[in-house]
């Protein structure tokens, strides 16, 4: 029989019992239901709500049904309604009528809040220390290419000459953000919402601040009607998520075209591609291909949670049982693109020559050769302009503007000297590129000081 029943004159139909039913995904909980029934326990004695004898006795049927739980001698029962009901009625079965008394100024609407916030708090996490060991593998790989001259594009067209480190490190601020955004997260989400009850509290003497403090909250909730009602931060945790997925998306986008024939930047690790059934020459970069596709998923996990959401009345409505399925699958995810990106990062092997040769074909030094004009005193603007003639000239002729003669250069002006070759030259222009955030040598070192320290890497 349902624990709730008494109001009710017949059975659920069974059909309604499997539609109604969460047992299915929300068992993964069992250890953050667990110890939020043994902090209510501990609160009930310690307030003389029930017996300290009852408490000790419900605080021992819990840590016997988690360490049962956790060995595997204890299964989930598929026919209960969710973890919450699992738990209790287990903890009856074993304790008898004392095991009835842990509900004692509780409702399932603010244990699955707490449940959920529990469980969470425990994910952003392990979700926080993948993505911060991304961050140092991507800080190892550019220390050893702060010298590998690659091309910048913009509209994926050559536009200035970077480096590899300088690139690696764009992805280490967008990483380092998202950090920043679990932490705002988990530090919003840290407030209990037990003793909130149904939606109106309790008329019991309870402590909320004890619960609070037993569960490592930094307060209980405010308002009682909030305290059940509230799912922003599933949402909130959703977006963050959102937001490494599409970093991860980017990133992966870039590695699938490094890895095409067309530029042979970098090539996988065996153990990180794929073959093909047909084309035996084919290395496909399968991994970051379905990085891509997730990234569809877990925007699709957040826009369940915003519309789940936008038309509930408060308090807790039975939509909100919505909430697990989605933020688990984008937590789940996440995890999953993380755990599998960092290791292909580790082992992928960086072709710096083909980089080069890129490099020297983009006519990515023309802004260079415009500004070498500018400080010999010409406007930018004539600067540019004569630059673009030189790299038409170029194109005409197959030469580039490091093998193009001095006299074609002074034909257009005299400013021109044999030291434009030496200006013009790909690694000058990196290594003169000075200013704060640039990819010079001297920059990108400062940059890296700045990550490695934020990250409490050694120097």
């Amino acid at each position: 029989m349902a624990l709730w029943a008494g109001r009710f004159s017949k059975e659920i139909d069974a059909g309604v019992n499997t539609f109604n039913s969460s047992i299915a995904f929300d068992a993964r909980m069992y250890r953050h239901d667990i110890q939020g029934s043994i902090a209510h326990a501990t609160m009930l004695g310690d307030c003389e709500i029930i017996t300290k004898e009852d408490s000790a006795q419900l605080v021992t049927g819990l840590e016997g049904i988690l360490a049962d739980l956790d060995s595997g001698a204890l299964e989930f029962d598929p026919n209960a309604e969710d973890i919450h009901m699992f738990v209790e009625a287990e903890l009856t079965r074993r304790c008898g009528d004392v095991g009835k008394r842990l509900h004692t100024s509780r409702s399932r609407n603010d244990q699955v809040a707490l449940d959920l916030r529990l469980y969470l708090r425990d994910e952003i996490q392990a979700v926080r220390e993948l993505v911060e060991k991304l961050c140092k593998t991507l800080v190892t790989l550019a220390q050893q290419h702060t010298e590998t001259v690659m091309p910048g594009y913009t509209h994926l067209q050559c536009a200035q000459p970077v480096t590899f480190a300088h690139h690696l490190l764009a992805y280490v601020q967008m990483f380092l953000r998202d950090l920043g955004r679990l932490d705002d997260t988990a530090k919003r989400m840290n407030e209990c919402p037990l003793g909130s009850g149904a939606l109106a509290g309790t008329t019991y003497h309870i402590d909320r601040k004890q619960t609070a403090s037993l569960l490592g909250f930094d307060a209980p909730m405010a308002n009682s009607l909030d305290g059940v009602s509230d799912r922003d931060y599933c949402i909130e945790l959703a977006d963050a998520l959102s937001l490494i997925m599409m970093h991860l998306s980017r990133f992966s986008e870039e590695i699938i075209l490094w890895c095409s024939w067309e530029f042979k930047f970098i090539e996988l690790d065996d153990a990180f591609a794929t073959g093909s059934s047909i084309m035996p020459q084919k290395k496909n970069p399968d991994i970051t291909e379905l990085i891509r596709g997730k990234t569809a998923r877990v925007y699709g996990d957040l826009q369940t949670l915003l519309t789940m959401m936008k038309g509930l009345p408060l308090a807790y409505n039975k939509d909100m049982q919505e909430d697990k399925e989605a933020i688990f699958d984008a937590v789940d995810n996440v995890k999953l693109c993380l755990e599998t990106f960092i290791p292909m990062l580790e082992t992928m092997r960086v072709n710096r020559d083909n980089m080069r040769a890129a490099v020297a074909k983009g006519f990515i030094n023309a802004t260079d050769c415009a500004d070498y004009l500018v400080k010999k005193g010409m406007p930018f603007r004539d600067a540019y302009k004569i630059s673009g003639t030189l790299v038409a000239q170029c194109i005409e002729q197959g030469l580039t503007l490091e093998t193009l003669p001095l006299e074609q250069y002074q034909k257009m002006t005299p400013l021109f000297t044999e030291d434009v070759y030496a200006a013009i030259n790909l690694e000058t222009c990196v290594r003169g590129r000075v200013s704060e955030g640039g990819p010079s040598p001297d920059a990108v070192a400062q940059q890296l000081g700045a990550v490695k320290a934020r990250l409490g890497m050694e120097s």
